[in-house]
């Protein structure tokens, strides 16, 4: 999926709306709905464009130690069947 914006600008509409303007207003000169705004701030509110950063990071990294975690136990599934089977 492409991101329409970067964090970086995602930050700066919520501080746009932060700084007083409505939000029906924000919404309608980047061009994107209430529920999107909402959804925005609820992932990015409060937050800096370096926790951004932070944030991202954290994630990748928790994406390989899953893709670990699954390959390893993949492994020890495939080893206890093994062992299981008699020779």
């Amino acid at each position: 999926m492409k991101k329409r914006f970067t964090d970086e600008q995602i930050i700066s509409i919520l501080k746009e709306q932060e700084a007083g303007e409505r939000t029906s207003d924000v919404c309608r000169r980047h061009g994107i709905s209430q529920a999107t705004f909402y959804k925005y701030k609820a992932k990015y509110g409060g937050m800096e464009p370096s926790d951004v950063r932070k944030l991202k990071a954290l994630e990748s990294e928790n994406a390989k130690l899953k893709k670990l975690l699954a390959e390893q136990m993949l492994d020890n599934a495939m080893l206890r069947d093994v062992n299981s089977k008699k020779w």
